[in-house]
């Protein structure tokens, strides 16, 4: 139509580039969606386990790790799109300079070059970086546990792939970085345990005292508002856990909502002081 070849290549080559940036950012499209798809499936998806748990009391912990797989899926659906994007983008651009005739290789060994460098550079941040995916993944902990990550002891306020955000009994906020974390030790994952020792003189009645404690974690099951909201199970009386100089040691146990066995704790010691007290039965103070 111009009669002149050059501008018909020209118009051929700007043709095709147009059609591969076109289709470059289709497929980006079409991968953030179905990632996003996978992303809402595995968030709304309920675990095996939760389907066997019965009792009001474990709404909590179902809601609790519904959350908990919503935010690890939105977090590794954030880091796949943007791979995907990487990936294609990256891809997109580097078939649009073959096509210019542009010389890829020495941009490639560029590139390649500058990775090297940057990744010993920036191992400690690579090594953070792993290190948050993997708990993610494998679920260690999320926001609102407490945590203990060697050293720190405090409440998960957010989890990013660099770095962990807690906040101690004090009110500190710790910045703790996920590479640094050796080992963690979760109170909130599941269910906890509240516990109390109840120790007693040598010449108590041991049968009185164990049917006594027996009475007490039969009221606390009995407790509507308790068995609702904090108590999983029934609490259980362990009968002698130990013996010391001056003392029978007796324990009382009851397992919990995560994250709720500071309340049920207190709630144990002010109901066994109670009946020890109306019993006529003296604690007595362990060396």
């Amino acid at each position: 139509m111009f009669g002149n070849e050059p501008w018909a290549l020209l118009l051929s080559s700007a043709i095709t580039i147009v059609l591969i940036l076109v289709l470059a950012f289709v497929i980006r499209r079409i991968a953030h969606k179905v990632i996003a798809r996978v992303v809402t499936r595995a968030a709304t998806t309920g675990s095996i386990a939760s389907r066997f748990r019965k009792g009001a009391a474990t709404d909590g912990i179902d809601a609790l790790l519904h959350e908990r797989r919503k935010q690890r899926a939105e977090t590794m659906g954030s880091v796949l799109k943007h791979v995907a994007s990487i990936v294609i983008l990256g891809t997109a651009v580097l078939t649009v300079l073959d096509r210019l005739t542009i010389p890829i290789a020495p941009l490639l060994t560029s590139v390649g070059i500058l990775g090297v460098a940057i990744g010993f550079g920036a191992q400690e941040l690579v090594k953070d970086f792993i290190a948050g995916m993997f708990m993610l993944l494998e679920d260690q902990y999320g926001v609102g546990d407490v945590i203990d990550v060697g050293g720190v002891i405090g409440t998960v306020e957010a989890v990013t792939l660099r770095v962990t955000r807690l906040r101690d009994l004090d009110g500190r906020v710790w910045y703790v970085r996920n590479g640094t974390i050796t080992r963690v030790g979760n109170e909130s994952q599941g269910w906890s345990r509240a516990f109390m020792d109840v120790p007693v003189a040598y010449d108590a009645d041991v049968v009185s005292v164990r049917v006594l404690l027996e009475q007490v974690a039969e009221e606390i099951w009995a407790d509507t508002e308790l068995r609702e909201a904090k108590i999983v199970e029934q609490p259980q009386v362990f009968g002698v856990e130990q013996l010391s100089d001056s003392s029978l040691v007796f324990r009382i146990s009851a397992k919990t909502v995560p994250a709720a066995q500071a309340e049920v704790s207190r709630e144990l010691r002010l109901r066994v002081k109670t009946a020890l007290d109306t019993a006529g039965i003296p604690m007595v103070a362990t060396a």
